[in-house]
């Protein structure tokens, strides 16, 4: 680092303001996140209309101006929840494209990352539904909302770009009117829309769906093989690299985990 040579007083002043100026912004970014820390237990425990300004203040023993000068309302406070979950979803995406192996197997990585999110980072997963509700979204700011769609736009280009590879290699055939952006689509539509249902329905075990986990994992065998994808798994031989992925990563996810929280 560069030492920095004062001259007079004046020079002493500027830099006594720079460091004070680093100072208050770390301030800022702390009780930013202290205000995410109360807010997260009341939206999880009693809902979006528990969440209140005035109860969040209270709790940190703050005027509700201070509150007020981080987020505009409490739709933010949601959205910005949601950013830091959809960025544990992002890097537990990007440590299972960075693993050895074809890109059809880091895919697989990808999908197990999925389920991890959904069941080991449950609060995560459910601050980021409530970040879904129109009511909520349309009365955020459009800066954070672009956050947001940033970050959803990353998850897509770690698993397209993993299609990419597979087309670049000859493992997957260049298909007409499809971009690897809307394979990539249809698996978000099977395992994202699963995993709701799972979250939420009360009656898939009445309606023959016992294991949930393993009927998205044999969906998404079958629309990679019907890609044509190479090496086509029969549904037994998916399974079980399934399982020997979950040894290699799970470990890996859960270390991300621990640094996040």
């Amino acid at each position: 680092m560069a030492k920095l040579k004062l001259v007079n007083s004046d020079d002493a002043s500027i830099i006594d303001a720079m460091v004070e100026l680093t100072r208050k912004q770390r301030e800022i970014q702390e009780r930013t996140r202290e205000i995410l820390r109360v807010a997260k237990p009341i939206l999880l425990a009693e809902g979006f209309q528990a969440l209140t300004m005035d109860r969040v203040a209270s709790r940190m023993e703050y005027a509700k101006g201070t509150i007020y000068g981080h987020f505009s309302n409490k739709e933010e406070i949601v959205l910005a929840l949601a950013l830091e979950a959809m960025r544990l979803r992002q890097k537990l995406f990007q440590k299972a494209a960075s693993g050895t192996g074809l890109a059809r197997r880091r895919i697989m990585a990808i999908g197990l990352a999925s389920e991890f999110y959904t069941q080991r980072c449950t609060e995560e997963f459910q601050v980021e539904q409530w970040m879904r509700h129109s009511n909520i979204w349309d009365k955020s700011s459009s800066d954070r909302q672009t956050l947001i769609r940033n970050c959803e736009a990353g998850c897509m280009q770690i698993v397209s770009e993993l299609v990419r590879e597979g087309q670049a290699m000859g493992d997957l055939p260049t298909l007409e009117r499809m971009s690897p952006e809307e394979m990539v689509f249809g698996l978000w539509a099977i395992t994202f829309g699963s995993q709701i249902l799972t979250a939420s329905s009360p009656s898939l075990s009445a309606l023959g769906i016992i294991d949930p986990i393993r009927s998205t994992r044999i969906h998404c065998c079958q629309l990679l093989n019907g890609f044509g994808w190479q090496p086509i798994h029969s549904i037994e031989e998916y399974l079980e690299m399934f399982d020997e992925i979950s040894a290699e990563f799970n470990p890996q996810f859960e270390q991300i985990q621990r640094e996040y929280r």
